[in-house]
């Protein structure tokens, strides 16, 4: 590291800071130290061969000194502080309409923690930044270099904490103290770790809290605008790096003994200063055509490789890991940047507002790329090729820039004026009771905040805050308060928009097979598209793509608003709101995964059966979501045998509801569209019948298992019964399985009388017999309704005992006294509502048949229940070929009637049974020939005969 030398120019400077920390400090010497060190460290930096040109991100007053520094110096070479494998993407900024994000992108993870896919990483882009200006320079001008030196994409994870409460740092931006406007916009950049340029930022709390409330300002930005940009906005380049490497030196020696962060940051100098020495030793280009472009944090740097001259040892560079990274453009916004760097809302709008003012004011042509979109004007840089800039002896401008009191600047009142009467008529338009008069207490008040502040003039942040005081009212008559009307006043929240030559393929090709709806899918508005499938037929490709985008996308990106797609059916006319424009990040991802939306749904179906998470209803699931949208067999019977996998693996019976209703949908579909079921389908049922078998005695007995999971266990072994064994499964197994169980929890109960019911083990006269005993115990009473609850969930495996239920409940109204069923009707209500509501309407419908339609019919209604009606008695076989073949030979019967100990005499099957009861009819006639007489002519021959 290059020390600084006893003389120089800011001998004077030091001297002075040294004084005053002896006249005013309470320890001299360590204010003293980093009084000291902050000139030392401006030295250093400005004594390199290789100049340093320090820089603040998304700083106009940066981008102004880069505009004015490349036309002055024209380097051959400029070293920018960005991830090295994001460079080929900086060629097709062309393409977009600022602001963008370069982003890298990863989904399967190989060296870094899986529970941190997927990775994703972006350097937003605006054109009110030096990092900006200088590609643009580099790109638009013949024979300069860019080399981008920071460390790559994977070693921004490859350095990250390996601890488990550990995440990646873009969760740490997502949450900033200051924080974005919450909004679709905010969140173009996701959760991916941000990459910026010249991040300067107190990392000592109690200094920031210092600088606010002395400066009188309530965010940081303010801050930041008030006594950093304004003053920098006009500097000469002298003025700016000194000024900048000062402030980066500050911030640096102010913060908590070495943090986390620190070493990270130190191992990115590192990192840069190895690459740009290797890369002067390769070209061999003279450093002083050279630029390096970094923050003024790293400006600052104190590691030992810093400079050219360093006599440290080569930093060693780890290699990559073999994740696979795709790269790309997407589009960004003011607010993303905000909310990702937690920037306060408006700032960077402010900032762009800044800047184009600032053109206006100086004259200066600022870098565009040839073409890109939404810019007017283009400047490319001088034709030839200059020499470096001639060396001049360094000056102390830090000293005059400390000393001198702030340029006062007089107050633009054609500006502010027309601030306070455009936001007047802007907030009428969104429903505010705005006049003239406030317009003008607007305007009176800006003016008195500034005052209040220290201010010769007004600045944005002030008229937001005069704004807010004169014209917000209790409640927000539309979606927009004053403070975010100031923000659209003051520059508004500009989105970027990649262009069609920069997407991916897939991004390209979804484009291009969706161009039959005739909308413009780069809009950022919703737009409506109607499909009639049956008069137009190119529109089905389109259908499908739909739905499968709606699949892979946001829910707000593809709306369907009138059409469904499921197992065995397809709208012929759909409705859709489509916003890709608003959703072209989420779209060009989708280009990482993959080269077409079918390829990337079938890896993410393949995925979900894989991953450690992954469940049989999940597998179903996604067996639905196959067939549906892909229509391939291949894939499903793929899907089906893991689904057969997951299943028999599974130890509890958690997901058994959601397999019970989607294995049935699926066998309704298959049955319903083709001649046998397929394979998977078949095993699917033998293994679930096994499965539930074994799991289903420890089920009525664990705790965790709900009533809903056993009643969906019985539903799968009732309804795929006849299934399964046809597939040869053992009915013994259910029959032990039953047996086997016996639960204590009383919905459990019910439910295992319900099972032994549909088995054949109790009757239903001895079921009815269980539930009055119980109903007759005054202890039992409280807790009926969790019986109620069991019998209700066994409307699914059993629905034959529907009207049993409605008879139990029935019963238990009519017996049950007023003091105990007024408090047990809400325990039942909440009961059957938490464990049967979706059973309840089969029971309701079951009661409508059963109960009278009108009410006069209840007074004489005798419930069906309460009447005894005796069974009939068997049909006695008398006479028939079987019936004289088994009298003529008695020999087998009387064998098995000896086995059996019955000694009753034959009767053949030609003599006359019930002897007894002729006889007494003959002796009687009178009640027979009564008969005869009521019965009609044609019935009384016959009988006769």
């Amino acid at each position: 590291m290059t020390a600084p030398t006893a003389g120089g120019p800011f001998v004077g400077l030091r001297q002075q800071l040294t004084a005053a920390a002896a006249a005013f400090a309470d320890s001299p010497d360590t204010l003293a130290g980093i009084l000291a060190g902050m000139v030392d460290d401006v030295d250093r930096a400005l004594a390199v061969p290789l100049e340093i040109f320090p820089v603040c991100h998304h700083s106009p007053a940066s981008a102004l000194a880069m505009v004015r520094r490349l036309r002055e110096k024209q380097p051959r070479v400029i070293y920018l502080e960005l991830c090295e494998d994001l460079q080929p993407l900086l060629g097709e900024l062309g393409n977009c309409r600022l602001p963008v994000a370069v982003q890298a992108f990863a989904s399967e993870l190989d060296g870094h923690p899986s529970e941190w896919g997927p990775l994703s990483v972006v350097a937003p882009i605006t054109e009110a930044s030096a990092e900006y200006q200088a590609i643009v320079y580099a790109l638009e001008t013949p024979g300069v270099e860019l080399v981008l030196v920071d460390r790559s994409t994977d070693h921004v994870f490859q350095w990250l904490p390996r601890a488990p409460e550990a995440q990646p740092e873009g969760a740490l931006h997502q949450m900033g103290v200051e924080g974005g406007r919450p909004g679709d916009d905010a969140a173009l950049h996701g959760d991916a770790v941000g990459v910026e340029i010249g991040d300067l930022r107190p990392g000592f709390a109690e200094l920031e809290a210092y600088l606010l409330h002395h400066g009188k300002v309530r965010h940081w930005s303010e801050w930041w605008d008030q006594y950093v940009e304004q003053p920098l906005a006009e500097a000469d380049h002298d003025t700016y790096r000194q000024v900048m490497v000062l402030i980066g030196s500050l911030f640096r020696r102010l913060r908590p003994t070495r943090p986390e962060r620190l070493d990270r940051d130190e191992d990115r100098e590192r990192y840069m200063w190895t690459r740009m020495r290797e890369h002067l030793a390769a070209s061999g280009v003279d450093p002083g055509h050279c630029l390096y472009v970094c923050g003024a944090f790293h400006a600052a740097s104190q590691v030992e490789q810093f400079g050219l001259a360093s006599d440290a040892p080569a930093y060693e560079i780890s290699p990559r890991t073999g994740t696979r990274w795709r790269y790309g453009l997407i589009p960004s916004s003011h607010s993303a940047i905000e909310t990702q760097f937690g920037l306060a809302p408006g700032s960077v709008s402010i900032a762009a507002a800044t800047w184009t003012k600032a053109l206006k004011r100086s004259g200066l042509v600022p870098f565009r790329l040839d073409g890109q979109r939404g810019a007017r004007a283009r400047a490319r840089g001088r034709g030839g090729r200059g020499a470096a800039a001639p060396a001049t002896g360094l000056t102390d401008r830090l000293s005059g820039f400390l000393a001198a009191p702030p340029e006062l600047t007089g107050l633009d009142e054609a500006e502010l004026r027309g601030w306070c009467v455009d936001i007047v008529r802007l907030a009428r338009r969104n429903g505010y009771l705005a006049s003239t008069a406030d317009a003008i207490a607007v305007y009176e008040s800006s003016i008195l905040l500034a005052g209040l502040r220290n201010r010769t003039r007004p600045t944005p942040y002030d008229f937001a805050d005069a704004a807010v005081t004169c014209i917000e009212k209790d409640v927000v008559p539309g979606r927009r308060d004053v403070r975010r009307l100031c923000e659209i006043l003051l520059g508004g929240d500009r989105v970027g928009q990649v262009g069609y030559e920069a997407l991916p393929p897939l991004a390209r090709d979804v484009l291009e097979r969706l161009r039959p709806l005739g909308l413009d899918l780069e809009k950022r508005t919703v737009q409506r598209a109607l499909l009639d499938l049956h008069a137009d037929s190119r529109l089905a490709p389109c259908s499908d793509l739909l739905w499968i985008l709606r699949y892979l996308l946001p829910h707000d990106a593809i709306r369907p608003i009138m059409g469904e797609r499921r197992l065995g059916h397809r709208s012929i006319q759909e409705s859709w709101d489509v916003a890709l424009g608003r959703h072209q990040r989420a779209l060009i991802e989708l280009g990482y995964e993959g080269v077409t939306v079918e390829q990337v749904l079938e890896q993410r179906l393949r995925r979900a059966v894989r991953g450690p998470q992954a469940t049989a209803a999940g597998a179903l699931a996604a067996i639905e979501d196959a067939i549906r949208l892909l229509d391939s067999p291949r894939l499903v019977d793929e899907l089906g045998a893991r689904a057969v996998e997951l299943l028999a693996a599974e130890r509890t019976v958690d997901d058994a509801p959601n397999v019970l209703r989607r294995i049935r949908r699926l066998l309704a579909h298959y049955r319903a569209t083709a001649t046998a079921l397929p394979t998977w389908c078949e095993a699917f049922v033998a293994a679930g019948y096994t499965h539930y078998c074994t799991l289903l005695p420890s089920a009525f007995v664990d705790e965790q298992a709900g009533v809903r999971q056993v009643g969906a266990m019985l539903g799968f072994l009732f309804s795929m019964e006849n299934l399964a064994l046809s597939l040869g499964c053992d009915r013994t197994q259910l029959e032990l399985a039953v047996a086997q169980a016996h639960p204590e929890a009383p919905a459990k109960v019910a439910l295992h009388w319900t099972a032994r019911h549909q088995l054949g083990l109790l009757p239903l006269a001895e079921l009815r017999a269980r539930c009055a005993e119980l109903l007759a115990n005054p202890l039992v009473v409280p807790i009926f309704p969790q019986y109620l609850s069991g019998f209700v969930q066994a409307l699914d495996p059993v629905p034959g005992l529907a009207s049993f239920v409605v008879e139990l409940m029935s019963t238990a109204f009519a017996q049950l006294p007023d003091p105990i069923l007024l408090p047990w009707l809400p325990t039942l209500i909440t009961t059957l509502r938490e464990h049967g509501s979706e059973l309840v309407p089969l029971l309701i419908r079951e009661a409508a048949r059963t109960f009278p339609g009108a009410l006069p019919a209840l007074d004489t209604w005798v419930p069906p229940w309460a009447t005894t009606t005796p069974a009939p008695a068997p049909p006695v076989v008398s006479a028939g070929p079987v019936v004289g073949l088994l009298t003529d030979h008695p020999e087998s019967v009387d064998a098995i009637a000896t086995l059996l100990g019955c000694a009753n005499p034959w009767r053949r099957h030609d003599q006359l049974g019930r002897t007894e009861v002729a006889a007494l009819l003959t002796q009687h006639p009178d009640t027979a020939v009564a008969v005869a007489d009521l019965l009609p002519a044609g019935s009384r021959t016959s009988r006769q005969g």
